[in-house]
């Protein structure tokens, strides 16, 4: 099986170009010291100051020639001869993979170093300012519901409708909607607010009374016998419509009335016997059976699923610059409230902290050896290249140096020689 390639990147052609440019520098440098060392050697038996010059070019021809070898070695056999420890990078990318491997694993993955980068980055803090954004949290909330629509949409009708039905039915028939009614009643009237609700009712049949007197005067006189004459039909209905008023009004001014003190006792009776009483407990349930038997309990389950598809799919194709969804709105405003709260944004990073740290501690072995199996696994001329792509420019200017420092060096030596004769 042949090993994989690396993929080209888009600025290859220019590292490449830019690689060429400065091999051409650093050549013709090479190329010109070899021309003076030549015309200087020539010319020295006339001319013996020519000596220094001669001896300049020849360092300087020795050190360019040296580093144009080991610059060379490292990504190719120079002149294509298979010189030992030549072509470094493609014979030894396993070992040079390992390297890289264990490298990044003790001096990038540590949990020491993992914890100071993304303490410094405060990533709650910036994650919560940039779910504030109204921009971003409208983005986030569009991609969840364009998810959540295609879902929703790929999902077949009927089996669906039946799923849901079945779910709502196994929900309630799992609970027990007497008592769950009482506690939620219990909760309701805390704190004496059923007297609340007396006062409420109290005002509403002073309203009602008020607003059907005649009505009420009708009645009696339906009522009443034919022989009955009117006047006393009108003080009944008045005696009638007094004693009402006035218990009202004793009912409300009153907080101690008896009729309250009955309902108090009524409602607080009625709340026990639903989480206590198995009779009442049993008709409910009984009660719910029948409901659920009903087929518009199958109706209503499926006009729930149309209705929350319809919902989401509308909500999802809605136009980006309609008013801000309560999705969007709940968002953004979690992001802010978020943001206030520094002893959270604490807490958060920390959990987001420690729980990177552990993640990648656990894996940084296996992270280590997948860089070194992927760089043995790499073609050995494109390894070679893309090595050279990435650091041969700059490999270059050893070349350069080199050529310019040998001169040098070879200057000195050869003044030294002279003035120690």
């Amino acid at each position: 099986m042949a090993a994989p390639t690396l993929e080209s990147r888009p600025d290859d052609a220019v590292r490449q170009a830019r690689l060429d440019a400065m091999k051409r520098r650093a050549t013709g440098l090479l190329a010109v010291a070899a021309a003076v060392f030549g015309a200087a050697s020539a010319f020295e038996g006339r001319y013996p100051w020519l000596g220094y010059v001669r001896a300049t070019a020849e360092a300087s021809l020795v050190g360019g020639l040296a580093d144009w070898f080991a610059v060379t070695a490292l990504f190719r056999h120079p002149l294509g001869l298979p010189i030992p420890h030549t072509a470094i990078v493609a014979t030894r990318k396993e070992r040079i993979g390992r390297i890289l491997g264990n490298f990044v694993q003790n001096h990038f993955l540590s949990r020491d170093v993992i914890t100071a980068n993304l303490r410094a980055v405060r990533p709650a803090e910036r994650a919560a300012r940039w779910l504030s954004d109204p921009e971003n949290s409208r983005r986030i909330a569009r991609q969840v519901a364009s998810g959540l629509a295609k879902t929703l949409e790929a999902l077949p009708d009927d089996e669906v409708r039946e799923l849901v039905r079945q779910v709502v039915s196994a929900r309630l028939r799992a609970t027990r909607v007497a008592p769950a009614l009482g506690k939620t009643l219990a909760l309701v009237l805390a704190d004496n607010r059923q007297q609340e609700l007396m006062d409420v009712a109290v005002r509403l049949a002073a309203e009602a009374i008020l607003d059907n007197r005649e009505l009420i005067r009708e009645r009696v006189r339906a009522e009443s016998p034919w022989w009955v004459p009117g006047v006393v039909d009108d003080k009944i209905y008045q005696r009638i419509i007094d004693a009402v008023e006035r218990l009202l009004r004793e009912m409300s001014a009153d907080p101690a009335h008896p009729l309250r003190a009955a309902f108090d006792d009524a409602v607080r009776d009625f709340v026990d016997r639903l989480q206590h009483s198995p009779d009442v407990i049993a008709k409910a349930e009984a009660m719910k059976d029948e409901w659920l038997a009903d087929p518009t309990v199958a109706d209503l389950s499926a006009r729930l699923w149309e209705t929350t598809r319809h919902a989401i799919v509308t909500y999802a194709t809605g136009a980006d610059g309609g008013a801000p969804g309560p999705l969007e709105r709940g968002l953004s405003e979690f992001g802010t409230t978020l943001l206030a709260n520094g002893g959270l944004l604490a807490e958060i990073d920390d959990l987001t902290i420690d729980l990177t740290a552990t993640v990648v501690e656990r894996y940084r072995q296996e992270i280590g050896d997948l860089i070194a199996q992927t760089v043995a696994g790499w073609d050995p001329a494109a390894t070679s290249r893309r090595f050279e792509l990435a650091v041969g420019r700059d490999l270059q200017f050893v070349r350069i140096n080199g050529t310019l420092v040998g001169g040098l060096v070879g200057l000195a030596i050869y003044v030294i020689s002279h003035v120690w004769r």
